[in-house]
């Protein structure tokens, strides 16, 4: 029997510019463009509730705000 690795990812609301890198690069598409305005006036990128999110850290890699964590485990 296979265990498969869960992840979670925190992303820094007030960092993130909602430029979408991290939804359009993440493999298993568990990011998406939520209706929460940051202070900054944009709209947020946040983890979907039902997701397969494997903690690849693609998304980290790929924001240039450096607005996401990945967590492991």
């Amino acid at each position: 029997m296979a265990t498969s690795v869960k992840g979670r990812i925190e992303i820094d609301k007030e960092r993130c510019k909602g430029c979408t890198f991290c939804i359009e690069f993440c493999p298993k598409k568990c990011i998406s463009l939520s209706g929460e305005l940051n202070l900054k006036g944009y709209f947020v990128a946040a983890l979907d509730a039902d997701n397969d999110c494997t903690g690849c850290g693609t998304c980290a890699v790929m924001c240039p705000e450096v607005a996401i964590e990945v967590q492991r485990g």
